[in-house]
């Protein structure tokens, strides 16, 4: 069966897209190595719910207001964990715009994006292979939310140029 081009390039970016869902899943959620969550899941009772839910963030801005006022403090990675949280999301907003045309309407990627995002946290609070954050929901759909609109600006000026071809010959 022959592809036509624009069939080959949307099978790479779906392509694409599953292998950084699955670099994003790895990232976040399986951070650690092998063998902490062997030990995690080893000692893993009910009681892991509870201590999930006392050390969760629900207030939002919380984190952020920390890392911002202790940005200077040794040990505390205040730049890294703010702006590592959008930036890791800026690929996932563009190439989820890019293979999923109802994505493009902005308000339906912020959607899927904090559910997305939201699926991941609450599996951390119940887990203990992290924790959860009202903060990293927050930052990681503004990171989505960007992609999406590096999307809208790479499409925009894709057109500009075409026109310009056209009237231009």
């Amino acid at each position: 069966m022959k592809y036509t081009e624009k069939e080959k390039r949307d099978k790479v970016f779906s392509f694409l897209l599953f292998v950084y869902f699955l670099f994003l899943i790895r990232v976040i959620v399986f951070k650690y190595s092998y063998v902490e969550l062997r030990a995690i899941v080893d000692s893993w009772q009910k009681d892991v719910i509870w201590e999930g839910l006392s050390t969760a963030n629900f207030t939002p801005f919380k984190t952020i207001r920390m890392y911002i006022r202790h940005y200077d403090m040794p040990g505390i990675h205040s730049f890294s964990n703010l702006f590592g949280n959008i930036l890791i999301f800026i690929p996932f907003g563009f190439l989820l715009s890019r293979v999923h045309p109802v994505c493009r309407n902005l308000l339906v990627l912020i959607a899927n994006s904090f559910l997305f995002v939201l699926g991941i946290e609450v599996f951390q609070l119940f887990s203990a292979f992290g924790a959860f954050d009202v903060d990293d929901i927050m930052l990681n759909v503004l990171g989505t939310l960007l992609g999406g609109l590096c999307y809208h600006l790479f499409i925009t000026l894709k057109k500009r140029k075409t026109t310009k071809k056209f009237k231009n010959p």
